[in-house]
């Protein structure tokens, strides 16, 4: 189904927590809020997923709560979550508590979770991914049902961002609970996957112009740096299928080469004018 064009579309940075010291975490936040992006996400793992594996990281929901004191304006969370590696009920609280400090601008970012490493060193059952995917889809629920229960309650309706791509279940997860879904590819990849979630919104009831399509902006893979197309035009081929959440990783080696991000700022204040 194609966006409606009246979306908005915006660019979220992933601040990647892994080889970097917090203060230049804490920086990148406050320098990319000035510049006008629109979300700031981390990610939940335990241990670097690129460079050296035991390099410097840090934990997720702390510095999403030390995010939401440190900003004002843009909206925060965790692409994504690892739904194994909390309690729902007590991941339900640690939301409604972020987005209270915030303001209301938490989005739940929430996954069935996939790295091995942090589940072996961190003693949580690793299984199947579709166990993991089975207990994604009965703790949401539990999530949400806690929400109405906390006192004081949110401050709004937290968004559920999910990510993933999986087409007989975690797309069918996205239609019943998502807000925003994050997927991965290319945009012949992505419009693939729109339609599948469109028709799974389509056997459980939902409208899906509800759901906010997201998508990760790269360059095409196997291509060297000197060789990268626009990030620019990557995002607008992403666009034209019906995407209108962008977003581009930055690892703490990279943290001062924001010239894509301008790019994808400048390439978004076009298409929202």
């Amino acid at each position: 189904m194609p966006a409606d064009p009246a979306t908005p579309t915006r660019i979220a940075v992933q601040i990647q927590p892994q080889h970097t010291d917090y203060p230049a975490i804490r920086r990148l936040c406050a320098t990319l809020e000035q510049m006008g992006v629109d979300v700031l996400l981390n990610w939940d793992h335990f241990f670097p997923l690129a460079g050296d594996p035991d390099g410097r990281h840090f934990e997720c929901w702390t510095m999403l709560a030390a995010w939401a004191e440190a900003t004002e304006r843009v909206e925060i969370g965790a692409l994504v979550t690892c739904n194994s590696y909390r309690n729902p009920h007590l991941l339900a609280d640690m939301a409604r508590t972020v987005d209270h400090i915030s303001e209301g601008r938490l989005i739940l970012g929430i996954g069935s979770g996939w790295f091995e490493r942090d589940y072996d060193e961190y003693g949580y059952e690793f299984g199947t991914a579709g166990g993991r995917l089975d207990a994604l889809d009965r703790d949401l629920p539990i999530i949400r049902d806690r929400w109405t229960r906390l006192n004081p309650p949110p401050t709004r309706a937290i968004p559920i961002l999910i990510g993933g791509g999986g087409e007989k279940k975690t797309l069918r997860i996205v239609a019943q609970h998502a807000t925003i879904w994050h997927g991965f590819g290319d945009a012949e990849t992505i419009a693939h996957k729109h339609e599948v979630l469109d028709s799974w919104c389509a056997r459980v009831g939902r409208d899906p112009a509800e759901i906010t399509r997201s998508a990760g902006v790269a360059p095409t893979p196997g291509r060297t740096r000197e060789q990268i197309d626009s990030y620019a035009e990557n995002a607008q081929a992403l666009y034209d299928v019906g995407t209108r959440l962008f977003t581009v990783g930055l690892s703490g080696e990279e943290y001062d080469q924001l010239d894509r991000v301008r790019e994808l700022l400048a390439w978004r204040d076009d298409v929202n004018r």
